[in-house]
């Protein structure tokens, strides 16, 4: 049985290559085909001519955006690639066993991790294949590792609840426009603010927690430990790192005539994401534009879709397109030590 798993591990990495292939040329010929006058000559040609369409499309409306916002994107997404690394980092650090593991490693793990569930959807499973695969090579068990995956969620999760409820607070009429897609969104300025409160107070209660050092939870064997204030200290600096630095690459790409602000920005971009990965759909295809073109009106939809268009480029597309070969590679060493391993000793007969 384990000579297959040990087989079956890199065949698996194999499938998820194919898959993100071609998810990524599907993610790319939907960008293109919103046009109708495009979706037309892309429904009468061939894998080469399509190609060559969906690259002229993107460059165009790429092109209308400058330099320099393309700079700070890049900037931003950097940010937002290095915290969600140091999601791991903090994880690791709260099972103890970032000993042995270097920044490099964790941060290529969790680069892939990111790549495949932000684009995959799905963000528990195929993250967690990801870092199972990774982190056990390293010597953690699959129970640490679903501890690690799940204060990673958590620290997402942490962060979103922290800025949403700032963001409310400073912002209380965001959530207005909304009701134009629910009427569950209908919430009154008032009632918007009570909500940031209720949202802030909930990360004092959880910061409290880990002053006092609550006792760790025991469930038969297993034994979970609330985390101590210098993992929570870091979370307080991660999850906002990131969340920012994915909104900033939307609003560095958005028109400045038009920009209606950081805060503005920032909770359409916690609102719209969070959504889409509760929906699991990959990317946030659909949601995130509705969620954008509610709250900011005043900006041209051309140019809402064109900053979506970047943000999916340079936080979701090119870091799938970068993590193929990454897997590819993983794989191919994996099954080299495997077959190493099979390999009878010298002079045996």
């Amino acid at each position: 049985m384990k000579r297959y798993l040990d087989y079956f591990w890199p065949l698996l990495g194999l499938v998820a290559v194919v898959m993100s292939v071609q998810l990524l040329y599907e993610k790319l010929k939907s960008e293109a085909a919103k046009d109708q006058a495009t979706r037309a000559l892309l429904a009468t040609s061939d894998l080469w001519s399509s190609i060559k369409i969906i690259a002229g499309v993107i460059g165009a409306k790429l092109a209308a955006i400058p330099p320099h916002a393309y700079g700070l994107a890049f900037i931003s997404t950097l940010a937002a690639y290095a915290a969600l690394a140091w999601y791991d980092r903090i994880a690791l650090i709260h099972l103890r066993k970032q000993a042995g593991i270097s920044f490099l490693y964790v941060a290529t793990c969790s680069f892939v991790t990111y790549a495949l569930s932000h684009n995959i959807g799905a963000s528990v499973f195929s993250g967690g294949m990801v870092r199972l695969r990774a982190y056990t090579a390293k010597g953690l068990t699959a129970t640490e590792v679903a501890v690690l995956v799940a204060l990673c969620s958590f620290t997402f999760a942490f962060g979103t609840i922290l800025l949403m409820g700032v963001v409310l607070l400073l912002e209380p009429h965001i959530l207005e426009p909304l009701s134009s897609l629910s009427r569950h969104f209908a919430v009154n300025p008032i009632a918007a603010r009570m909500i940031g409160v209720a949202m802030i107070a909930f990360c004092m209660l959880y910061t409290l927690g880990a002053w006092l050092k609550l006792r760790p939870l025991r469930i038969g064997e297993f034994r979970l430990v609330y985390p101590g204030m210098p993992i929570v200290i870091r979370q307080y600096l991660a999850a906002p790192l990131e969340l920012m630095g994915a909104a900033g690459i939307i609003y560095f790409a958005l028109p400045w005539e038009s920009n209606p602000g950081p805060h503005i920005v920032l909770g359409a971009f916690l609102l719209s994401f969070s959504a889409g990965l509760l929906s699991q759909v990959p990317g946030g295809v659909g949601v995130m534009e509705a969620v954008f073109l509610a709250i900011m009106p005043q900006v041209p939809a051309s140019a809402v879709f064109a900053a979506l268009l970047v943000w999916r480029l340079f936080y979701l597309l090119l870091p799938l397109a970068l993590a193929i070969p990454v897997i590819v590679l993983f794989e191919r060493s994996q099954l080299g030590k495997n077959t190493r391993g099979l390999k009878p000793p010298p002079g045996s007969h």
